[in-house]
Order: structure tokens, then C-alpha cells, then sequence
């Protein structure tokens, strides 16, 4: 159980990994608890809400695939081959658009996008049945139950006619000749 614990942490996978691929960088001397220390600081500041790490390692992986387009550019324009030419500029222009996802985040990040609370939107090209039902066991419910009976149907918090009635038992709606069959929910 405690190495199913061990291998389910993040915290611990990601020291894992980022050791392994630090050692062409840094040689095999990064001290494994000393960075697993570091990441969870780090974790522990995003959660309280600092996002300035994030923020910091946004802007330079974004300046790392600016600078990766622009050799991979740079490369191509040198290139003799068309194939090869292709492929680097394909490559170069990857890159470009992984920098323009990562300022996006970043941007998200420092101005949230407001975020807006729709209720339903009933879009339909031909024949469409809505049924607005609140919550069962409401004083809204029972009165929309109660509305249903009566030949009225609950629409957005309102007791409205009914437009276009079911065929009684076999929940059928017919339109142009056509018969839709709806099933009992």
C-alpha cells in the first residue's frame, strides 16, 4: 500500500521524471528529496493561490519556443534540400504556435475570461420537444405538476399554454404527416 501511495503522488512522478531528464543539463547530482521539497513548495503556493511560479514558468517556456522558431527558421532559409526546408519550417512553425498557446495561458492566467451562467438554449432545425421541469420535491415542481394536469407547462420559472400537446398514451408528436416517436423520461 505505501508504494501504491508512493507511485499514485505527483509530487514523487514528477521528481522522477524531472531528475531523469535534468541529467544532460545537470549530471546525475540533482538531489532527489531537496527537488521533491521544491516541487511540493511550489505545488503549495499554486494551491494558496500565488500563481507567480506559474506565471514565471509560462513566460520563459514561451521565450524557449520563440527562440526555437526562430532557429528552426533560420535553418530552413539555409537549407538546400525543399524537403528538408519543409520539414524545418513545419517544425519551426509547431513552435510558434505552442508559444502562442503558452502566452494564451499565461494571458488567462494574469485576466480571467468572465464566465457566464446559462440556463438552457434551445436550438433545433425542425420539430423539438423541451421539457423545463425544476427539481423534484420543490414548490415549483408541484405546481408545475399540477400546471401539467391542467394543460399548462412549466417554461422558465412561468406557468405558460402549451404549444404543442403529446398524443396522449403513446407520446407521439406529429408534424407535416410525420409521426416522432419521444420516449417517457
Amino acid at each position: 500500500m505505501a508504494m501504491a501511495r508512493t507511485a499514485a503522488s505527483a509530487v514523487v512522478r514528477g521528481t522522477a521524471a524531472g531528475c531523469e531528464f535534468g541529467k544532460p543539463l545537470f549530471g546525475a547530482g540533482i538531489d532527489p528529496t531537496a527537488y521533491m521539497g521544491l516541487l511540493q513548495r511550489q505545488a503549495d503556493a499554486v494551491k494558496a493561490g500565488d500563481m507567480s511560479g506559474v506565471e514565471t514558468m509560462l513566460m520563459t517556456q514561451a521565450n524557449t519556443l520563440d527562440m526555437v522558431f526562430n532557429r528552426l527558421a533560420m535553418q530552413a532559409i539555409q537549407s538546400p534540400l525543399m524537403q528538408q526546408m519543409d520539414t524545418l519550417l513545419r517544425l519551426a512553425l509547431k513552435a510558434q504556435s505552442q508559444c502562442r498557446s503558452t502566452l494564451e495561458a499565461l494571458a488567462d492566467i494574469k485576466n480571467p475570461r468572465p464566465v457566464a451562467f446559462v440556463k438552457q438554449a434551445n436550438i433545433a432545425h425542425g420539430p423539438q420537444q423541451v421539457n423545463n421541469a425544476p427539481p423534484q420535491g420543490t414548490a415549483t415542481s408541484e405546481r408545475a405538476q399540477a400546471g401539467a394536469d391542467g394543460g399548462v407547462a412549466f417554461a422558465h420559472g412561468k406557468m405558460e399554454k402549451i404549444s404543442n400537446e403529446l398524443s396522449g398514451v403513446g407520446r407521439e408528436l406529429s408534424t407535416k404527416g410525420r409521426t416522432r416517436r419521444f420516449r417517457n423520461t
